[in-house]
């Protein structure tokens, strides 16, 4: 076998690879005599056919097999020789396509390698993490947050008609051609108008009822309702109002720190307090991440894949088209041309993603499988009722496993970097940081 190099161009390469007829033969002749102990055939017994006859009954199918694992094998040997990492998948072809039984087979292949990165002093890497404290007034803004949602009602004065955000208590019966049907009945039931609860268009019609009004609902169930025999189908819901109430603030005490599991209103501050200086340190931790990767752009140079940044800028253009597009469902609109702006973003993406691959390697970052599981259940829970479907969708599909594990180590990798790096605390206010992360959306859209 013969390996000559007929491209070197920056990270461009090319070999011609050369597979001899003899080479082919001896691989055929080696797979016969491995399979020869275990062929039957009429008038021999069981590994004792002729391996004359049995390269003449098998040999065309295994010269197949031959030539695939001769090539994939010179293309082993030639990136455990070279330390040639490509790109993307090599681009090989057979040059000699009038190839036959007894020739030499002639392959051609072509990829980009990815570069060599450059040493980075994570000690010349110099970030400011932001540091906001929970104050008093945010976690009085917070509780009154709280008490917002979870209002008592009271209630109104008799004769009141029913508001937009009032709760009506009713007893209600529903029937579909006249029949009433499972499910579809309920005794002093409370409903929160424009609690969006029931199926659409009930609430709006109990806006303006009073106390003992009976009123006929008329509705008709969503195509994709979940019970099967009312999908589509319209119904009459005969309500009886008994009561109307209107929402009421509860207080701020130990009473509603108890209905949000909590021992008493000092209980609930404190844990408040965790939960937004929780939030503050993940919005600073986002703010600190952009700093030390708009860093890394300038503090590394290497040639960049030509094919690496090509796909990497029309899946930009492809997903900006889409997002400006919405309407745009089917994808059949034609080619969409990167721009300058696509082409430069594309190029620091492919950067950092190199440098961060290159990083994480040497210092052995590995996303664990309990990392893995805990993001595919949070992934899951977008999807109520079919999490164990998407489970084993996850499971199933390597590219669907890749999108989750690539931010997981990207993160991985940051928080090395971080750890590394001169890092400063800046005690700020919580208006400040807002304005930092709106910066970063900004930027982003």
């Amino acid at each position: 076998m013969q390996v000559t190099e007929t491209l070197n161009e920056g990270l461009k390469r090319g070999y011609a690879i050369t597979v001899t007829a003899d080479e082919l033969d001896a691989k055929v002749n080696e797979k016969l005599v491995e399979a020869q102990p275990d062929i039957e055939m009429k008038g021999f017994r069981k590994g004792k056919v002729p391996m004359a006859l049995l390269k003449k009954q098998f040999g065309d199918r295994l010269l197949g097999e031959a030539m695939q694992e001769s090539i994939d094998g010179a293309m082993s040997q030639h990136f455990e020789d070279s330390g040639d990492r490509p790109a993307m998948q090599p681009d090989v072809k057979m040059t000699n396509e009038d190839w036959k039984p007894g020739d030499d087979v002639l392959v051609d292949m072509s990829y980009e390698a990815l570069p060599e990165i450059p040493e980075l002093d994570m000690s010349a890497v110099s970030l400011e993490r932001m540091v906001v404290k929970a104050d008093e007034d945010a976690v009085t803004e917070a509780l009154g947050n709280l008490a917002d949602s979870a209002p008592e009602f009271k209630d109104r004065r008799k004769g009141s008609k029913a508001k937009d955000g009032d709760q009506v208590v009713m007893n209600f019966v529903g029937k579909v051609d006249g029949e009433a049907f499972e499910g579809g009945s309920a005794e002093d039931y409370p409903l929160v108008l424009g609690s969006n609860s029931f199926i659409p268009g009930f609430e709006d019609q109990l806006v303006g009822v009073k106390a003992g009004e009976e009123k006929d609902v008329n509705v008709s169930f969503p195509e994709d309702y979940q019970a099967e025999n009312l999908k589509g189908k319209a119904a009459v819901f005969a309500c009886t109002i008994k009561e109307v109430k209107e929402p009421v603030k509860p207080e701020i005490d130990d009473e509603l720190a108890k209905k949000f599991g909590a021992e008493d209103l000092a209980t609930l501050k404190e844990q408040i307090s965790e939960r937004l200086e929780a939030e503050y340190s993940g919005a600073a931790r986002a703010v600190m991440k952009r700093a030390l990767l708009d860093q890394l752009d300038g503090l590394v140079s290497f040639d960049l894949p030509p094919s690496l940044v090509e796909a990497e800028a029309n899946q930009i253009a492809h997903q900006l088209h889409h997002e400006e597009n919405p309407e745009d469902t089917d994808h059949e609109h034609g080619e969409i041309t990167p721009t300058d702006e696509h082409n430069t973003l594309a190029e620091r993406r492919v950067r950092l993603g190199l440098l961060l691959a290159d990083l994480g390697q040497k210092a052995e970052v590995e996303v664990t499988d309990a990392e893995m599981s805990q993001a595919i259940m949070a992934q899951a829970r977008q999807y109520p009722g079919q999490e164990r479907q998407f489970f084993e969708f996850v499971q199933q599909n390597a590219q669907m496993q890749q999108q989750l594990r690539a931010p997981l180590f990207e993160d991985k990798v940051v928080d090395h970097i971080v750890e590394n790096a001169t890092v400063a605390e800046k005690e700020v206010s919580k208006d400040d940081l807002q304005k930092a992360v709106e910066a970063l959306e900004d930027e982003d859209s």
